[in-house]
């Protein structure tokens, strides 16, 4: 099992959760957060003072998935989140060692 963590911009969460929904993802987790990447912010004008926005709004999604349907997965993300533009975001995969479900005890795939 692995786990995909996607960090997007936030007006295209719907199009990339609607991505996943069609490639059979049952459960994606939203956190609003704030970040920055290789273009470390930028400078907005506001009521005619200049500012440095240096942490810009994001948004992480993250995706528990057995091994066979990541690549479907990440190809979903891929797609629904560019924008061809800078600070379109990152995929990061990991490895899960366990995943149990609270409610019901099941383990491993069966628990995603």
């Amino acid at each position: 099992m692995k786990m995909i963590t996607a960090v997007i911009k936030p007006f295209k969460l719907d199009d990339v959760r609607e991505a996943l929904a069609n490639v059979g993802a049952q459960g994606v987790t939203v956190t609003e957060v704030k970040g920055f990447g290789r273009q470390k912010g930028h400078t907005e004008l506001y009521r005619g003072a200049e500012y440095v926005v240096d942490f810009l709004p994001k948004v992480k999604l993250e995706v528990a998935l057995p091994d066979n349907m990541v690549e479907g997965a990440v190809e979903a993300i891929l797609g629904a989140a560019a924008t061809g533009k800078i600070g379109d975001g990152k995929i990061f995969i990991s490895e899960l060692q366990q995943v149990i479900r609270i409610r019901t005890g099941e383990t491993g795939d069966e628990a995603v």
